[in-house]
């Protein structure tokens, strides 16, 4: 019998190239690991003002918890701050039906809205479309 472990680290390899960063996220995305990603997001952001994609390459991706699901909402924030293309790419079904489960599909995959740009990585506003009762 295979045991899984209690908890999966979390692990991220970031590759950048010029006006894109792709992180590649392996583990549990959960509430011992949720800071790591946040952390390594925001890092990017302030560190690339001319960045225009961020690419988080999920297929590695285990289990996501609140913590984890809070942690991309807050990159949807950062990103959409900067005026930054959020990517959550090679997702598995088990996210996919986390983000349809919590109605946060949409709003982690839509593109920016015209004029999304910020000021700063860290503010808590945000101008990205929720769905037909979002900001118009």
């Amino acid at each position: 019998m295979t045991t899984r472990p209690h908890h999966l680290r979390l692990h991220l390899t970031t590759v950048d190239v010029q006006d894109n960063v792709r992180i590649e996220v392996h583990g549990d995305l959960d509430y011992d690991s949720a800071d790591l990603l946040l952390e390594e997001v925001t890092a990017q952001l302030s560190a690339r003002p001319a960045l225009t994609d961020l690419h988080l390459h999920c297929a590695g991706l285990e289990a996501v918890d609140s913590m984890g699901l809070s942690a991309l909402l807050m990159i949807g924030r950062r990103t959409t701050v900067a005026g930054v293309r959020l990517h959550l790419d090679d997702r598995p079904a088990r996210l996919d039906r986390l983000l349809k489960l919590t109605g946060t599909l949409d709003y982690l995959t839509a593109p920016l809205p015209t004029g999304a740009a910020g000021t700063s990585v860290t503010g808590e506003t945000t101008v990205r479309p929720t769905g037909p009762d979002g900001p118009t």
